[in-house]
């Protein structure tokens, strides 16, 4: 059952004078979702009968509904595994096999009921994210994602609370960190920081103004990815500030502006539904770097530093935050990856440009490495460690750098702003950033290179 946004829309209006087939079909649709929501009771006969029922429509639109059910229903997995079975004539075991079966036959429309089942199974969940969920921001080709694949990811608006202009210190006062923790180092304009990760795996967001700049630090744990977008649009008088919705796709969080309750993927920068889904709207990016605590003051002594009193209550102990997901190579929830070449949890650097994209494996830069290459239109000379998981990218012109960053006869300085050579020519930096393969590769695969030796 194929449906648009317009059919959708008239359908889940408020409709008055309805002729009889609209009455007929407005009640099947009802009795559907009836069954539906009884996937969901406490009561496993409750659950196996309506089961049944759907099972006897033989509508294969109604996997969908009965792959997210499958997520939520007391009972027997396997009972709901044999009729997916029946419908689609696939054989799968569990929620998270379901969703990648969904994800790879994008080509099976849901039934119309599934919007309404998904947007009031969630609602019980948090009656918040209403706002985000409107019939007009899920509807078929509303959103720039599928609605199939919008996931819960375990907690609720703001259950993983944004810090907003949160409270700095001085290195020296930083006396809670250890010389191996890694940080978010940022400098904008000369105003350096620095965010422990063993903080920011706590909240994933960071609302600031850098050095001038208004800033958002989106670190999706589940992907390894701290993305610094700006957050001052040209078309609005305010900067945007983001938090966490609770939300996932395929794995990645998806982040919400507090001005329009748009939704955002935090992995592009864009917004995928809401008011602001046509805006055509791509967040800029800005250079941040993962770097160790010891050799981030090093370089940078008047650095201030995020504080632990951030106004909540969590432990923000060394290896503490999400050590059992950061330890393991499996993903906590479902989505297709390619490990023709890469692992896919292994790190990479990458970065986009005008006129392309570039993955470089972290493992490319053991021992301390300076790598010159080309991305889209820029030539690039990146400087890493991959024991500190720290890349940074500077657009090197026509120069040619070695391994002792010298070029055309002279050694530059590396700084967080530029390569500079001593006679004051610089290599201004380029934004990149870290992240899972999975996550690069499931949303930049197709559109960016692989940096191979």
């Amino acid at each position: 059952m194929s449906i648009t946004r317009r059919t959708f829309l008239s359908a889940t209006a408020a409709t008055t004078a309805l002729g009889p087939q609209a009455v007929l079909a407005q009640a099947e649709e009802s009795t559907l979702l009836a069954h539906l929501n009884g996937l969901l009771t406490r009561n496993p006969i409750t659950t196996l009968e309506n089961l049944a029922a759907i099972r006897n429509q033989s509508d294969l639109s109604l996997a969908t509904s009965l792959i997210f059910a499958s997520r939520f229903a007391r009972g027997d997995p396997g009972a709901f595994d044999s009729v997916l079975a029946s419908l689609t004539g696939a054989d799968h075991a569990g929620w998270f096999e379901w969703m990648l079966w969904q994800e790879q036959n994008p080509q099976i429309a849901s039934h119309l009921v599934y919007y309404e089942f998904k947007r009031q199974t969630l609602f019980r969940i948090d009656p918040n994210w209403e706002r985000f969920l409107l019939p007009q921001y899920v509807a078929p080709d509303s959103m720039r994602i599928r609605f199939e694949e919008l996931t819960w990811g375990g907690v609720v608006l703001d259950g993983i609370p944004s810090l907003d202009n949160p409270d700095l210190i001085t290195a020296d006062e930083a006396s809670y960190l250890l010389e191996d923790d890694l940080v978010f180092g940022v400098s904008i304009n000369g105003d350096t920081r620095a965010y422990p990760l063993r903080i920011m795996g706590w909240h994933e967001m960071f609302n600031e103004v850098i050095g001038g700049v208004p800033v958002a630090l989106a670190y999706c744990t589940l992907c390894g990815a701290g993305i610094l977008f700006e957050t001052q649009l040209p078309s609005r008088e305010d900067p945007l500030v983001f938090g966490s919705s609770g939300f996932l796709y395929r794995s990645n969080k998806l982040m919400f502006d507090r001005q329009t309750d748009s939704l955002w993927n935090q992995f592009t920068g864009q917004p995928v539904s809401g008011p602001l889904v046509d805006s055509g709207i791509e967040l800029a990016q800005r250079p941040v770097v993962i770097t160790e605590w010891s050799r981030w003051r090093a370089d940078n002594p008047d650095t201030r530093v995020l504080s632990v009193n951030t106004g909540f209550a969590r432990d923000y102990g060394p290896g503490v935050v999400y050590r059992d997901y950061f330890a393991s190579d499996d993903l906590m929830f479902p989505t297709l990856v390619d490990e023709t070449e890469h692992r896919q949890k292994s790190y990479v650097f990458g970065v986009r440009l005008a006129g392309g994209a570039k993955a470089y494996p972290l493992e490319a830069f053991e021992g301390g490495r300076v790598i010159n290459d080309q991305v889209g239109f820029h030539n690039l000379v990146l400087v890493g460690d991959a024991a500190s998981r720290s890349v940074r990218a500077y657009d090197r012109g026509d120069l040619e750098f070695g391994q002792d960053l010298s070029a055309d006869g002279v050694t530059w300085t590396q700084t967080e702003d530029a390569l500079v050579a001593p006679d004051g020519r610089r290599a201004p930096r380029v934004a990149g950033h870290i992240s899972y393969w999975f996550a690069w590769q499931g949303y930049l695969g197709s559109e960016a290179d692989l940096w191979r030796e």
